[in-house]
């Protein structure tokens, strides 16, 4: 049987899926590193590896096993831990993956630590899950020294009931942490040197429900970035999704005012159709949609719009697909994050007929992707000759560094080291 040695234990991390997973897979690195550990690169031989999982399509599912299986080869004595959306959803077919030695839930994941020590390679797969009902509390999660950027996880979970999403499922109800302890956190990642705070969550607008999931402050998204645009040090936040409808004008205006936070928003849709909408049972129409990104582009005509959709969701017909298309189309956004459908367990979108075709799914895919592609050239020629704030990355790529303006427009430059982490005028 294989045990950790006694000499300086080695882990290596591999995040799957969103933002908020990868300030989660950075905060178990420093929890670990801080328990002794020694962090390796995912590439390299490792005692143990832990992939963060997502489970919003189906290829991430796929690609967590393929993840292993390169484990298996590379490594095979090593210790594997699956956590994340996917291990909440599904513990016992990952637990029947062979190779995997640990399967921690949502509860579970930050008792990573304790969980190692009684963990050795030739028993069969342990599982630590609960039924999501029972998850309660909220942990702070950032990333840090990964990037110039720090993703900060401010809210957990979602109250939602979106047709087609299994994330209630697997994050549990929707809380928050406190707005002084967001604040403590901001200091602390100034105090890293960090210039630029993403604020994540996975319903990033309902911002104010207790770790208990009761609501403390309702509205208090709009408290909180104001709390955050005093820290000193932090040049930079960006808010990295928001749904319209908690997306509030005096959100917009506090954006459009405030020199911290940045002229971007990234606001899902999913569908450009009121029928679609009502099927996906989002929480808004598209004329509330429409009136958000109006007036932002009335403030901000300079700022940048991300778009979420939702290609081949049942009861999608060609007619509902091409309003969607032609709403997109018309509409002042700048680049759109396009998913195709893939069927959930457990969701009311099973229940809805007519079922798209996969090859109709793709085509209609490739279809919003190529229109994405013309949105930003179009958005980026609108600032050619413009002078915007960079915020430089500090890695070399072919003697190149590259950077993003204030409202989101990656740029390049050649490398200099001295470039790193500032912020620095330049002529788009």
């Amino acid at each position: 049987m294989y045990m950790l040695a006694t000499a300086k234990k080695t882990v290596a991390f591999h995040t799957l899926g969103c933002k908020l997973n990868f300030s989660e897979t950075s905060t178990l690195s420093r929890m670990l590193e801080a328990d002794g550990f020694e962090k390796k690169s995912f590439d390299d031989v490792a005692d143990v590896y832990v992939i963060n999982t997502c489970s919003v399509t189906d290829n991430a599912d796929k690609e967590c096993r393929q993840l292993v299986r390169r484990i298996q080869r590379k490594s095979p004595e090593s210790l594997v831990v699956i956590t994340g959306c996917y291990a909440q959803l599904k513990p016992q077919e990952i637990a029947s993956i062979p190779g995997v030695d640990l399967v921690l839930g949502a509860a579970e994941k930050f008792n990573i630590t304790k969980h190692l020590a009684e963990l050795s390679k030739g028993d069969s797969a342990k599982i630590s899950s609960c039924d999501i009902d029972e998850v309660s509390g909220f942990n702070s999660s950032w990333s840090i020294n990964d990037r110039t950027r720090t993703f900060l996880k401010v809210q957990d979970g979602c109250d939602y009931t979106c047709s087609f999403c299994t994330i209630p499922q697997a994050r549990g109800k929707s809380r928050s942490d406190s707005i002084a302890n967001v604040v403590a956190n901001a200091k602390a990642i100034a105090e890293a040197g960090t210039k630029e705070i993403v604020l994540t969550g996975v319903n990033l607008g309902d911002f104010g429900k207790g770790a208990d999931g009761t609501i403390k402050n309702k509205g208090a998204f709009y408290d909180l970035i104001q709390a955050l645009d005093e820290v000193e040090g932090i040049e930079r936040y960006r808010i990295s999704s928001i749904e319209p409808n908690l997306l509030t004008p005096e959100i917009i205006e506090f954006v459009h005012k405030s020199n911290k936070f940045m002229p971007h928003f990234h606001i899902p849709l999913q569908s450009g159709n009121d029928t679609m909408l009502g099927l996906m049972r989002r929480r808004y129409k598209r004329d509330l949609y429409t009136e958000r990104v109006t007036m932002i582009k009335s403030l901000m005509p300079h700022c940048c719009i991300g778009v979420d959709v939702i290609v081949g969701h049942p009861g999608e017909t060609d007619d509902l697909f091409k309003a969607t298309f032609d709403y997109l189309h018309t509409l002042d956004v700048s680049y759109l994050h396009v998913f195709t459908y893939s069927e959930r367990a457990n969701t009311h979108a099973l229940n809805i007929q007519p079922v798209v075709p996969q090859q109709i799914r793709n085509e209609r895919n490739k279809q919003l992707r190529n229109l994405s592609y013309m949105k930003m050239q179009y958005f980026t020629q609108q600032h050619s000759g413009t002078t915007r704030n960079v915020l430089w990355e500090g890695f070399e790529k072919n003697g190149m560094m590259e950077g993003y303006t204030d409202n989101y427009i990656r740029v390049q430059t050649g490398y200099n080291a001295n470039l790193a982490n500032t912020i620095a005028p330049y002529v788009v």
